[in-house]
């Protein structure tokens, strides 16, 4: 984001992607996002961990150490292949915007750990969503984004929750929730690498932390178009994650009518944005936070 003049993991792949994927066409997009835009993603080790077993290591860790432990085990490229193919989630134009058309390149299913065969979905803190989507070379969606993806969806699961209480916050939770998601979706008979939706809460861009620095605004869980279960909130703080929650990410290179564009870009132009945010311009300060993967947190920059 030049405006902002920070220099960054982010900044530098979206610069690199843009050069890679600044010829693709209208037509190609909407297709397929192009592959370059997962590159910066390590290669998953042959001996890394399994979902399964990253569960029985970690089942005793406090909160923080198992955040700690999903954050090393993510950027190493610990997660399954198919997160890789993104697929393409067109915004319409509005009124305002003429026949402007914002197509974004999506993971096909939340942030998971472990191989395609053996994965979670996992809930983790903001701080440590930002800090894996800006060395991806990704950000969070808007809820605008959210209700898109929904409706654009392959597979659309309904919301499975379970009893609240403390255990919500658990490995096992997340676990069992898993369980109940893979039989959701083994029944609907979806291929790994369908754009899915409804399984989870998302994690959001807002210009509501700006007033409530220290939280995380979440959003979603949709029992049907335009009826999520979640309203917009920012009554958590930064680093809570319950089994709910889920961390799609997006591309930071998007499409403005098949031109590539930086998304944080899009994201503050007055002219874009209502495409991509049903608050218009995301906040530079917001943006920020983002593009520097947290580093830089909105309290600082409210001073």
């Amino acid at each position: 984001m030049p405006k902002s003049g920070v220099s960054s993991i982010l900044l530098l792949t979206v610069v690199a992607n843009l050069w890679l994927c600044a010829a693709a066409a209208d037509e190609a997009v909407a297709a397929e996002c192009p592959r370059a835009l997962a590159q910066a993603i390590p290669e998953r080790s042959t001996d890394a961990l399994t979902a399964s077993d990253f569960v029985r290591r970690t089942s005793g860790l406090s909160e923080s150490a198992r955040e700690t432990a999903v954050a090393a085990e993510l950027l190493a490229g610990n997660l399954p292949e198919f997160l890789k193919r993104l697929r393409p989630v067109t915004l319409p134009s509005l009124r305002s915007n003429g026949d402007v058309r914002v197509t974004i390149c999506v993971m096909p299913d939340y942030l998971a750990l472990g191989s395609d065969d053996d994965f979670l979905r996992l809930p983790m803190g903001l701080p440590t969503a930002l800090e894996v989507a800006d060395r991806f070379g990704f950000v969070l969606p808007t809820a605008r984004m959210v209700d898109a993806i929904y409706e654009q969806a392959e597979v659309r699961l309904r919301p499975q929750p379970l009893p609240p209480g403390e255990a919500m916050r658990s490995i096992g939770y997340f676990w069992q929730h898993q369980g109940r998601i893979q039989a959701q979706r083994l029944a609907a008979h979806a291929s790994l690498g369908a754009l899915m939706a409804g399984q989870k809460k998302d994690l959001v861009l807002t210009n509501r932390l700006l007033a409530k620095p220290g939280r995380v605004a979440i959003y979603g869980w949709h029992e049907g178009a335009g009826r999520p279960i979640q309203p917009l909130s920012t009554v958590h703080g930064a680093r809570y994650a319950d089994y709910s929650h889920g961390v799609r990410l997006v591309s930071a290179v998007a499409y403005v009518d098949g031109a590539a564009r930086p998304l944080l870009e899009v994201l503050e132009d007055p002219r874009l944005a209502g495409l991509v945010s049903d608050e218009g311009p995301i906040a530079p300060a917001v943006l920020r936070a983002v593009e520097t993967g947290g580093r830089v947190q909105l309290s600082e920059l409210r001073r």
